[in-house]
């Protein structure tokens, strides 16, 4: 079920303002520059689609979405954008194919760093260090992979976030489920452990407005539509 949440920006950004058209075709909206001089960015956060390590509870490796993946991901569009960025992971890189775009890649969109816990299953990882996947759940300074901790990904992601520049428009970023859950807990002040308390299913939305260091959560959870009959236009 669609999950929609909304704040007022305590900066002065008024996301229900004039400076928002919300589309009833089932689209989303489009911000351009607000009241007041005020520029607000919509940010669209997109989770890959499904691969052999989403459909199995796996620490992700750089690998292929699936078939059935790349076929949904092919079955919904996206419209109305004036910058598409992708993690350079392959998976982020085929979804974002898949939906038409012609995205740039962000380096910095990539996905937590799981170390020698890549391409294992949480199973399989738990059964042979339950010690090391219990310090990782409770500790966010816990890296028992080898590689990056949740502090450090929610301090690179929150930095991603404030140097993206408040020029307006909308700009689309297909990215990681792990990233998109940094973002929401970037923008709402939360502690590390929201991280644990948030759900990314692949191939859905999850939209910020604002700019800077002034984000507000507009939605998550959204499902992409369906492109209109014989429209695979993102004009």
């Amino acid at each position: 079920m669609e999950e929609r949440l909304q704040w007022r920006d305590r900066a002065g950004l008024t996301p229900a303002s004039s400076a928002f058209t919300l589309y009833t075709d089932g689209t989303g909206g489009h911000f351009d520059a607000s009241t007041d001089g005020v520029i607000v960015m919509r940010l669209r956060l997109i989770a890959h689609a499904p691969t052999a390590a989403t459909r199995t509870a796996a620490f992700a490796a750089d690998e292929s979405v699936d078939a059935a993946g790349l076929a949904a991901a092919q079955s919904v569009t996206v419209r109305r954008y004036d910058v598409a960025l992708c993690s350079p992971a392959r998976q982020c890189v085929e979804t974002a194919v898949a939906l038409g775009l012609h995205p740039r890649v962000d380096p910095d969109l990539r996905d937590c760093d799981y170390g020698r816990w890549r391409g294992r299953s949480l199973d399989d990882v738990a059964a042979a260090d339950p010690a090391g996947v219990e310090a990782w759940l409770t500790d966010p300074d816990a890296a028992p992979h080898g590689a990056e901790s949740l502090r450090d990904l929610l301090g690179r992601t929150r930095m991603w976030l404030h140097a993206q520049p408040s020029t307006g428009g909308t700009v689309i970023a297909v990215t990681h489920p792990a990233v998109v859950r940094a973002a929401i807990v970037a923008v709402l002040s939360a502690g590390p452990a929201g991280f644990w308390r948030i759900d990314v299913s692949p191939l859905t939305e999850t939209v910020l407005v604002g700019g800077d260091t002034r984000w507000n959560l507009r939605a998550t959870g959204c499902p992409l539509p369906p492109p209109r009959s014989g429209d695979r236009s993102l004009a």
